[in-house]
């Protein structure tokens, strides 16, 4: 079992594909296959490991074939379980580029350093990635996850610079 703070989410199962015990995954990796070749996954608690026997790509997703999942029924309990792998396994983030595992958790402030909150998620509904920032006493600031709206992020400092729109202050 990996360790929490160890694990990074790679995929999402969805819903069940056909009645042989296939499903749709939705993959979190840059190249959407890669998380074929990190290992095993595992649940979230850890508790059960899974291995992708088949995967092919349909249009917005892939249909796997995970050992052990033999029909439609064991299939529909996998629905929107996530799926991860150790750290260890993933290729180092290159210039410019982070795992969201490891923006969550940042603080967030203004270009001229006024807090904003903490990051609490990333999220991705299919025009690009949001940064959600959970503010004290407000609703939740969501923001494109762009060079525009966040310009900076320091990973030392565990600091994220967001510049809002003017209406959105």
């Amino acid at each position: 079992m990996i360790a929490a703070a160890d694990r990074v989410c790679v995929a999402q199962i969805g819903a069940a594909h056909g009645v042989r015990g296939e499903v749709r995954l939705r993959s979190f990796t840059q190249d959407p296959q890669a998380f074929t070749s990190y290992g095993p996954l595992e649940s979230e608690d850890g508790a059960r490991c899974f291995i992708i026997e088949a995967l092919r790509p349909a249009k917005d997703h892939f249909v796997a074939r995970i050992a052990g999942v033999n029909d439609r029924e064991a299939a529909e309990q996998l629905t929107n379980l996530r799926l991860y792998v150790s750290r260890a396994a993933l290729p180092p983030a290159g210039d410019d580029e982070f795992y969201h595992a490891d923006l969550v958790g940042l603080t967030a402030f203004t270009p001229d350093g006024t807090p904003l909150g903490t990051v609490t998620a990333i999220h991705n509904f299919g025009a690009g990635d949001i940064v959600e920032i959970k503010r004290d006493g407000a609703e939740p600031l969501l923001v494109p996850f762009t060079d525009t709206a966040v310009p900076a992020i320091d990973m030392t400092a565990g600091r994220m610079v967001v510049d809002l729109p003017a209406e959105t202050e």
